[in-house]
C-alpha cells in the first residue's frame, strides 16, 4: 500500500509541477510595463478623465493620493465617493480639491466597494474612468498614461499591478510569498496572449474603462454581490467579449496594502482565494499545486527527504525572487527570504478558501 501511495503522491507531484511551470513560463511573453505617456508640446491633451475613489474611513490614508491625482494632466475630475465614513475622509478630500460625492445606504445584495464604485460612475462626466483604491500612491502620470495605453493596445478594461510597500520585516517577509501564489496559480501579471475568461486576473485597486460603454454594460450590477469584484468583473467583461488585460505598472503605482505580518495573513488572505470568484474544485485544484510546487520543496529538502523533483522546484521558486522582486520597494533581506513563508502562505490561502463569511469595515459578506 505504501509503494502505490508513493506512485500515486509521485504523479500528483510531477502533475503540479509541470502546471506551475508552464504558468511561471509565461513570463516569457509579456505585455511591456505600463509607463508615462510621452510629453505633449504646449502640455495640451485629448483625454477626459474621471478618476473615482471608493472611500469608507480612509482620513489615514488618502491624502497622499489625492495630493498627486488632483489636476493630474488628463484628469476632468477627481470624485470621492465617501460611503458612509465617520471620520474625516470627506474633510480631506474636500481640502484637496476633490469632489466628494456622499454615498448612499447599501442596498440589499450589495457589497461596499462595488457599490460605492457604481455611485462613482453615475457621477462622472468623463469619457473613461479610472478607479483608485485610497492605500494607492500614484504618479500623477498614471491615469493619461493607462488610458492611452489602453486605447493603443485596443483595451477595454484595464487593471494595474503597481509595486507594494510594506513597511515592517514580518509584512515584507509574508507579502512576496502571499503574491507569488497568484504567479503559480495564474501566471505573472502582463502576460499576452488569449486567457480564457475563467482565468482572468485583475488588481481593483486600479482599474479603467470607457465610461458609457460601462454603463450599457450595467456596470457594477452583475457583480454586485461580490467581495472579489475586481476580478469578478473582469471575468464578466471578458465573458462579453471585452478586450481584458492587467498590465505591470510598478514605475507608476505603489500600495502600502498592510503594515504588519498579522495584517496581512488575515487582510489579504480574505481575498487571496477568490473567494465566490474561483468555484472550490479548482481552489482546491489550485491549492495543490501551489502546496506541491511552491511551499513542500524547500522543507522537504531541509529535512533530507527530497528528491530531484524538489531540487528543479526549489530552483524555479528561488527564480521567481527575480520576478517579483520589482513588485517591490528596496526588497530586503526579508524578501530573499520569503520562500520560507510559503508554508504560511498557503495556509492563509486555504484559510480563505473555507472562510463562509468576509468581514470588512464593520460589514459582513456571506
Amino acid at each position: 500500500m505504501s509503494r502505490v501511495f508513493r506512485r500515486i503522491a509521485l504523479v500528483v507531484r510531477i502533475a503540479a509541477a509541470v502546471m506551475a511551470i508552464a504558468r511561471i513560463a509565461q513570463a516569457a511573453r509579456r505585455r511591456p510595463p505600463l509607463t508615462a505617456a510621452a510629453a505633449r508640446p504646449g502640455g495640451e491633451v485629448d483625454q477626459r478623465i474621471s478618476v473615482v475613489v471608493p472611500a469608507r474611513d480612509e482620513a489615514r490614508r488618502i491624502g497622499p493620493l489625492l495630493d498627486a491625482i488632483v489636476g493630474a494632466p488628463g484628469v476632468l475630475e477627481v470624485l470621492v465617493l465617501d460611503d458612509e465614513s465617520t471620520d474625516d475622509t470627506a474633510a480631506i478630500a474636500t481640502a484637496a480639491g476633490a469632489t466628494v460625492v456622499p454615498g448612499t445606504a447599501l442596498p440589499h445584495g450589495w457589497a461596499g466597494k462595488a457599490w460605492a464604485i457604481q455611485q462613482g460612475v453615475q457621477r462622472a462626466k468623463g469619457d473613461w474612468v479610472v478607479t483608485l483604491d485610497s492605500d494607492t500612491r500614484p504618479s500623477p502620470d498614471l491615469p493619461l498614461a493607462l488610458v492611452e495605453r489602453a486605447e493603443a493596445d485596443g483595451l477595454q478594461f484595464v487593471t494595474v499591478g503597481g509595486r507594494f510597500e510594506c513597511p515592517t520585516p514580518g509584512a515584507q517577509w509574508l507579502h512576496p510569498a502571499m503574491l507569488t501564489t497568484l504567479v503559480y496559480r495564474f501566471g505573472p501579471a502582463g502576460r499576452a496572449g488569449r486567457v480564457a475568461p475563467h482565468r482572468q486576473l485583475a488588481n481593483g485597486q486600479c482599474m479603467a474603462f470607457p465610461r458609457q460603454p460601462f454603463v450599457h454594460a450595467e456596470g457594477m450590477l452583475p457583480v454586485a454581490a461580490e467581495v472579489v469584484e475586481d476580478v469578478a468583473l473582469a471575468r464578466h467583461l471578458a465573458g462579453r467579449g471585452w478586450s481584458v488585460a492587467m498590465l505591470d505598472g510598478p514605475t507608476l503605482l505603489t500600495t502600502r496594502m498592510y503594515e504588519t505580518l498579522g495584517e496581512t495573513f488575515t487582510g489579504w488572505g480574505r481575498s487571496l482565494a477568490l473567494p465566490g470568484v474561483e468555484p472550490a474544485w479548482r481552489q482546491a485544484v489550485d491549492l495543490v499545486v501551489v502546496l506541491t510546487a511552491q511551499a513542500l520543496p524547500l522543507p522537504r529538502l531541509l529535512l533530507r527527504k527530497g528528491d530531484a523533483l524538489d531540487v528543479a522546484l526549489l530552483l524555479v521558486r528561488l527564480g521567481t525572487l527575480g520576478g517579483t522582486a520589482q513588485a517591490y520597494e528596496r526588497p530586503g533581506a526579508a524578501y530573499w527570504l520569503s520562500p520560507l513563508a510559503d508554508l504560511p502562505a498557503v495556509g492563509a490561502l486555504a484559510a480563505g478558501a473555507v472562510r463562509r463569511r468576509q468581514t470588512w469595515r464593520g460589514r459582513s459578506y456571506g
